[in-house]
């Protein structure tokens, strides 16, 4: 990505680019795929029962123009944005649908996270949820 006195002149493939000392600025953008993971979530089930979650979220650059002009921290805001979409779609499904319909739960995840994104050049191609750690309720003695 190229800017001239601050003002983005175009996308440039990769290999050596020219640039106009004083004029222009260079900003590199990486298109490999990125590997996040989500940390733990506290999450409380339809049916009332707490839990804790972890997943990964595996993303790409698809538009480098709307990455740098769009939002100022793209990897933070999709680890933001997946992390509270994570809290919210699992918490609108049972503690039995979490551990038995789990590639229809991380396609649901996928859809909403990606169309969030999307607005921002970012692709999310896959959102896997790693764990499901049922916290211990406390005794009522």
């Amino acid at each position: 990505m190229v800017f001239r006195f601050g003002r983005v002149t175009g996308v440039r493939g990769p290999g050596p680019v020219l640039i106009l000392p004083l004029i222009e600025k260079f900003k590199k953008i990486d298109t490999r795929m990125v590997t996040m993971a989500i940390p733990m979530q506290e999450i409380i089930t339809k049916d009332n029962v707490s839990a804790k979650t972890a997943a990964v979220c595996f993303f790409q650059v698809v538009d480098p123009y709307k990455v740098v002009t769009k939002i100022e921290d793209p990897y933070t805001a999709t680890n933001q944005i997946a992390q509270t979409t994570l809290r919210s779609i699992l918490g609108q499904h049972e503690l039995d649908d979490l551990l038995a319909e789990r590639d229809k739960i991380n396609a649901q995840l996928q859809a909403v996270i990606d169309r969030q994104t999307e607005g921002w050049g970012i692709k999310v191609n896959s959102i896997e949820v790693k764990d499901v750690e049922i916290t211990a309720m406390p005794s009522s003695e």
